[in-house]
């Protein structure tokens, strides 16, 4: 477990011991109560999933408290003549009961609205260098992680923790050179795991991802990594010196997004969910579209994909066609 998890649970019980405004062997299923209807109400409401992880967590500690192997229980029950008990119960907790609990508006980029956001983030690149002010090269850079998220599927932090050595060949397409396919280290865990590997093939569709992909690392990175490349492995380097993190790239994109005109809900992982929706669309098989995008189970990927009424429309005349045809017989 990363120490970033554990602070993470520390917060939350420290934050929950607040809330109750007593110590854990004094809280109660009431306390928890509270606490929920307090997530759920105002103005900055949380995700149920958000709420369900925090009732997991408390629950998880409770568990440990009760733990006869810690001796908890014994020694509350000495110092302070009460015991720890469970305050997460099926009555006073959020049930995990749809697989999706995204928000409603998000949704996959329309072909239409991918070409726009890439016209106007090489347009904003070729005003940034012709007008000579600094920023032509991260604006590169900005532009060319959005377009490699979406031409591989990839999650924020798979992308921004790639290295140049993450790019790799596909034997079956030499011409892509170093290009054909990206191994990602960083895929999202199991609970309580480690980070999940896979490597996820370049397409014919998103070929074009090779041309900027080449230009990204051949000819614009050296000018930031300078005459040590060697040194420096990561593909997105900043002009600091180190390597862009998901936040940052959420608050560039939000930015982008803005400027670009596109609606609001559409955020950066949505990118992927379009990758899902058109490679189906492409006719891709459902399992090659679950391990490219890296899921354990094909009805996970099902959840990601919105095909669009041209695509279902072309479904169904082919259908019918199929139907309708044989049921003419021959002439």
């Amino acid at each position: 477990m990363s120490s970033q998890t554990v602070d993470g649970r520390i917060s939350l019980i420290r934050r929950f011991n607040e809330f109750a405004g007593s110590y854990p062997w004094a809280w109660t299923p009431g306390d928890m109560e509270d606490f929920t209807l307090s997530l759920m109400s105002g103005s900055k409401k949380a995700a149920p999933s958000t709420i369900r992880g925090y009732h997991l967590m408390i629950r998880m500690f409770c568990d440990y408290l009760l733990d006869g192997r810690y001796g908890w229980i014994e020694e509350c029950e000495k110092r302070f003549d009460q015991i720890p008990s469970q305050v997460c119960h099926d009555y006073n907790t959020v049930a995990h009961t749809t697989d999706y609990e995204g928000h409603p508006a998000r949704r996959p980029f329309t072909y239409d609205e991918i070409q726009h956001l890439f016209d106007f983030l090489d347009t904003r690149v070729e005003r940034i260098r012709v007008s000579g002010r600094k920023g032509a090269w991260a604006a590169l850079r900005d532009a060319q992680i959005v377009k490699t998220i979406y031409a591989y599927g990839l999650r924020r932090r798979e992308a921004c923790m790639l290295d140049i050595a993450d790019l790799r060949p596909n034997p079956q397409m030499p011409q892509w050179g170093t290009y054909g396919a990206v191994h990602v280290r960083y895929g999202k865990a199991v609970r309580g795991g480690v980070p999940r590997r896979r490597t996820v093939l370049t397409v014919p569709e998103f070929d074009w991802v090779v041309t900027g992909l080449t230009q990204w690392v051949e000819q614009a990175r050296p000018l930031i990594v300078g005459g040590n490349p060697n040194g420096r492995v990561e593909l997105w380097p900043t002009e600091r010196r180190g390597r862009i993190d998901p936040r940052t790239l959420d608050l560039r994109f939000a930015w982008i997004r803005k400027e670009a005109g596109l609606p609001e809900e559409l955020t950066l992982h949505c990118l992927r969910h379009s990758y899902v929706t058109h490679l189906i669309e492409f006719g891709y098989p459902e399992r090659f579209v679950t391990e490219q995008v890296g899921h354990s189970y094909a009805s996970t990927t099902a959840i990601y994909t919105s095909v669009s009424n041209d695509f279902k429309t072309k479904t169904l005349q082919a259908a019918l066609g199929r139907v309708y045809s044989s049921e003419k017989g021959p002439p």
